[in-house]
C-alpha cells in the first residue's frame, strides 16, 4: 500500500528518453528473433490514475491495447491455471477480469470497499481480496465469476495471502497490528494474532510452516508459526520495511527498508536476522532470479535497479531507469526484466545477459528501452500462454 500514497515526482530526464527511442528503434528485431515460437508472452501494468491496464507485446517491446478498467487500478495477478488475470480496482470496489488469449476484458466482480490486492488459490479456483474500507475478506469462485462471501477482519486488512498449498490464508490488518489465519475451505477465521505496528506485506515459505510480516510502523517483522498459530518473535529491521522477497527454497527472506536505504536478510530458520547492507535510495521491491544468485531492487527515489550477488551481498551494478520504479517482473528465461516506472508513465525494460551454468556472462544488465503506459503504473505481471491460443 506503500505506493498508492506517494506523490508523483519529476518526469524522466529528456536524455533517458531518447536514449530508449533510440534502443527501440536499433533492437526491437533482435528482442523478436529471441522470442520463443512456441510460446506468447504479455506485461499486464495497471496505471493507477489513467483507469486503465496497459498490455504490453514481449516480443515487440510495444504496447498491445490499453483497457479501461475501474478506478484506481493498483493490483494485478494472473491465474496459474487458466488464461485469466485480474485488476483490482481500489476506488471502484471491483475486480476486473482480462481474458489473454483475446486481451479483451470479459467480466468486473464486485467486492466492498478500498481492495489493494488479490491472491489466487494454486489451483485457480478462487481469490481472496482484503477490502482495507470495510475490514473484510472477499472469497471469489473464480470459475463461474461469482461471489462466494465476506469474512470479517480485524481494521485496515491490507494484504490477504494464500499459503502454497492453499490451505489458509493470512491476513494483515494495519488498523488493528494483528495478523489473521483463516481456512481457505470453511472460510472462517481459525485465529487473529496481535504482532506489531502496521502490518502490511506477507510472505509464507513453501511448506507453509512460517509466516513472515512486514510492520511498517514499528520497524518489524514478526514471524508467526502457522500450524500452531502463535508469533514465534519480532525481528527488528531498518525504518519502514515494504516488501518482502523470499528465496524460491525459503531459506532466506530480504526485507526493502524504504526509509533506511537498505535491506535485510533473515534466516528463517533461526528467525534471525544475519545482515543489513545499503541499497540505493528508498528500495522497494525486488525479485530473485530463479537460482536465487541474484537479487535485483528497485530504488524509487534514485530511479534506478540495482543488481545484488546474494551471495555476497555485494552490488554488481546499477541501472538508471525512469522516474520512481516500482514493482518489478522477471520473464521465465530470464532475459528481461519489466519495471513499472510510477513517475514518468513507462516501463522500463532490461536486457539481463545470457546466462549460461548459472553465471552471468556479458553483455551485463543494461537499459534496453522504455515503453509508454498509463499515469502512475504500480502493478505489473507477466503470463505466457501457448502461441496461436
Amino acid at each position: 500500500m506503500i505506493n498508492n500514497k506517494r506523490p508523483f515526482a519529476r518526469p524522466c530526464q529528456l536524455a533517458l528518453a531518447a536514449f530508449a527511442a533510440i534502443c527501440m528503434v536499433l533492437f526491437a528485431c533482435l528482442g523478436c528473433s529471441k522470442a520463443s515460437p512456441a510460446t506468447q508472452g504479455f506485461i499486464y501494468v495497471s496505471n493507477g490514475k489513467s483507469d486503465t491496464v496497459t498490455i504490453i507485446d514481449t516480443t515487440s517491446f510495444a504496447p498491445l491495447r490499453t483497457l479501461n478498467v475501474g478506478k484506481n487500478p493498483t493490483g494485478v495477478t494472473p491465474n496459474p491455471v487458466n488464461s485469466e488475470v485480474y485488476v483490482v480496482n481500489s476506488d471502484s470496489g471491483s475486480v476486473s477480469v482480462i481474458d489473454a488469449r483475446s486481451n479483451q476484458l470479459v467480466a468486473t466482480m464486485a467486492v466492498q470497499r478500498s481492495p489493494y490486492h488479490l491472491s489466487v488459490t494454486p489451483d485457480g479456483s478462487r481469490a481472496f481480496v482484503a477490502n482495507a474500507g470495510s475490514n473484510t475478506v472477499t472469497v471469489l469462485n473464480l470459475q463461474n465469476r461469482q461471489w462466494l462471501g465476506n469474512i470479517s477482519v480485524p481494521a485496515q486488512p491490507g494484504v490477504a495471502r494464500v499459503s502454497p498449498d492453499g490451505k489458509l490464508v493470512v491476513v494483515s490488518s494495519r488498523g488493528a497490528n494483528a495478523v489473521s489465519l483463516i481456512d481457505a475451505q470453511r472460510l472462517e477465521v481459525q485465529a487473529t494474532i496481535p504482532v506489531c505496528g502496521n502490518p502490511e506485506d506477507i510472505a509464507i515459505l513453501p511448506d507453509g510452516s512460517k509466516a513472515f510480516v512486514a510492520c511498517t510502523a514499528s520497524h518489524q517483522i514478526a514471524a508467526i508459526d502457522l500450524k500452531n498459530k502463535r508469533l514465534l518473535t519480532l525481528l527488528r529491521v531498518g525504518g519502514t520495511p515494504v516488501s518482502l522477497m523470499l528465496k524460491p527454497d525459503g531459506g532466506e527472506l530480504f526485507v526493502c527498508n524504504f526509509e533506511a536505504d537498505t535491506i535485510s536478510a533473515i534466516n528463517t530458520t533461526s528467525n534471525e536476522v544475519s545482515e543489513s547492507f545499503l541499497a540505493g535510495n528508498s528500495p522497494v521491491s525486488g525479485v530473485f532470479s530463479g537460482d536465487s544468485s541474484l537479487l535485483y531492487v528497485s530504488n524509487l527515489q534514485s530511479s534506478s535497479v540495482a543488481v545484488f550477488d546474494v551471495s555476497t551481498r555485494k552490488l554488481l551494478v546499477s541501472v538508471p531507469v525512469g522516474s520512481r520504479p516500482d514493482r518489478m517482473v522477471l520473464t521465465p528465461d530470464e532475459q528481461l526484466l519489466f519495471v513499472a516506472d510510477t513517475g514518468s508513465g513507462d516501463v522500463s525494460v532490461l536486457r539481463l545477459g545470457v546466462r549460461r551454468d548459472k553465471k552471468i556472462q556479458k553483455p551485463p544488465q543494461r537499459l534496453f528501452t522504455m515503453i509508454p503506459t498509463g499515469m502512475q503504473p504500480n502493478a505489473i505481471a507477466f503470463k505466457m500462454l501457448p502461441a496461436g491460443n
